[in-house]
């Protein structure tokens, strides 16, 4: 069901007060009311799933979908087939859709209903939680139309061993520093207990079938990091490209950062991707009006997932044939169409610079020290300004593009550092700011000036365009970061 359809449903369900017991308000629309039905349609789903991958360290917690059973429980229960057994407490952080809440809703009664039986609230920790009123609130509107906590206790009571209470937490913050924070409180509060966080959240809402497929599987290869501000960055920027009928990545978007934020504070090292489709690739899904939805599972390691792009053979040589054909384009007055790639590991944040070189001699470098757009975009931009927007040389013509040398470098995020002894020759790359002056110079330049003195002096004065020795100054900005660089056969 669509995020518009549950809101319509929302409206004609009849308002009522708080009470001690949540009752049920999507039972017999969102899956099935009646308890024999309900069980026999979850016990089929779990048994058409497929077995979960062996996983690299013990799940921490869970990203499940909460459409209706009929879209979405399939990819529900790859993700519930990779739990079991006895937890104290489950957490449960859901988006918010039918009422505004500042940071995060709890609901403190004595127990959710369910068609399978009632799941008890734990209400020491509820009690405990709400005692951070700039965080948590006691919110009973935000929970008794809501769907997306409520369709994943059948799945909760017949995976897991009776007797674990419930927190249910409902989200829909946009500032990404509250819900951190939210979560990383709940992580603390959550440490000397056995506990299983479920993130209810759906991905992209209601572009084509075929362009969920690609939205989703990038923002999903972000969030296997497990970084929630790389993951914020990541949506922000698919969201920038203004793709058509694209209104969100993630209707839980602020549920997904607490939950991150809590699951790292348990240990949780990396995500593992467990299953994806989307609304289109169902069968009672329209190809173009979409919403996916994916299982991951948040597991504890010991071997944190890779905070940098990795990239084939066949990736490096894509973007390499992409800065010619970007400046090929260029020297006819074009520019190179931009356009998500299939390859998701193309469609991540990243800043980016191009290096242009002739006959060994720098001919153009240009890019960004932040990430801005995706790593084909920004490729993308960082050729055509290095070859005709780089100040310091005329415009590349026709006659040189056979002549020219490419590489590309990722750039990690740049880091401060307290001064000029931090500096690494031949491994930091470093950017130099005062007064509003900033150079930049790539790691690669330590192999034409490989003394720190006159690498940083060079910098200054030919980069920044300030006095040579400004490095020395302690007004003077320092920071450093690396790169992966990839080049064109010579």
């Amino acid at each position: 069901m669509t995020r518009l359809a549950a809101l319509t449903l929302a409206a004609l369900l009849p308002a009522c007060a708080a009470a001690e017991k949540r009752v049920c308000a999507v039972a017999g629309a969102f899956y099935p009311g009646e308890p024999g039905a309900l069980k026999q349609t979850v016990s089929a789903y779990l048994a058409k799933a497929p077995e979960p991958p062996k996983l690299p360290g013990p799940v921490v917690g869970l990203l499940v979908p909460h459409a209706g059973y009929a879209y979405s429980a399939p990819t529900a229960a790859q993700a519930y087939k990779a739990v079991s057994g006895a937890y104290d407490t489950v957490v449960v952080i859901g988006a918010a859709h039918t009422a505004r809440v500042a940071a995060a809703a709890l609901y403190d009664g004595e127990a959710f209903e369910s068609p399978l039986g009632d799941v008890p609230l734990e209400r020491n920790l509820i009690a405990l939680l709400l005692k951070n009123k700039a965080l948590f609130e006691d919110l009973p509107k935000a929970h008794l139309r809501e769907h997306s906590i409520e369709v994943q206790l059948p799945f909760l009571l017949s995976r897991l061993e009776p007797g674990f209470k419930l927190v249910p937490i409902a989200m829909n913050t946009e500032d990404p520093s509250v819900a951190e924070k939210v979560g990383r409180t709940l992580g603390a509060a959550l440490k000397e207990k056995k506990a299983l966080l479920v993130v209810s959240s759906d991905l992209s809402h209601y572009p084509t079938g075929a362009l969920a497929r690609k939205v989703d599987r990038t923002s999903l290869l972000a969030l296997e990091r497990l970084d929630p501000g790389y993951f914020w960055l990541t949506n922000r920027v698919l969201m920038a490209r203004r793709e058509k009928d694209l209104d969100c990545t993630y209707c839980g978007e602020a549920s997904l950062l607490a939950g991150m934020a809590a699951a790292k504070a348990l240990g949780a090292d990396r995500g593992v991707l467990l299953g994806y489709t989307n609304s289109a690739e169902t069968p009672l899904g329209e190809p173009g009006r979409a919403v996916g939805y994916a299982a991951m599972a948040f597991v504890r390691s010991g071997r944190p997932a890779s905070s940098e792009i990795r990239l084939s053979g066949a990736q490096k040589k894509a973007l390499l044939s992409l800065v010619r054909e970007t400046i090929a384009l260029g020297l006819d007055g074009k520019r190179a169409p931009s356009a998500l790639s299939e390859d998701p590991v193309l469609n991540l944040p990243s800043a980016v610079f191009v290096t242009l070189t002739e006959n060994g001699r720098l001919r153009g470098c240009i890019g960004t020290t932040e990430a801005r757009g995706t790593l084909k975009d920004a490729v993308a931009y960082g050729a055509y300004s290095a070859a005709f927007e780089d100040h310091r040389f005329k415009p590349v013509t026709r006659e040189e593009l056979p002549k020219l040398h490419v590489e590309v470098s990722l750039l990690s995020p740049a880091a401060p550092v307290s001064g000029h002894e931090a500096v690494v020759p031949k491994t930091h790359g470093v950017i130099l700011s005062q007064g509003g002056h900033a150079g930049l110079f790539l790691p690669q330049v330590w192999e034409q000036i490989p003394r720190k003195e006159e690498f940083l002096g060079e910098l200054c004065s030919q980069k920044a365009g300030l006095p040579s020795d400004c490095w020395k100054d302690p007004k003077t900005k320092i920071q450093v970061f690396t790169v992966s660089a990839f080049e064109e056969p010579k």
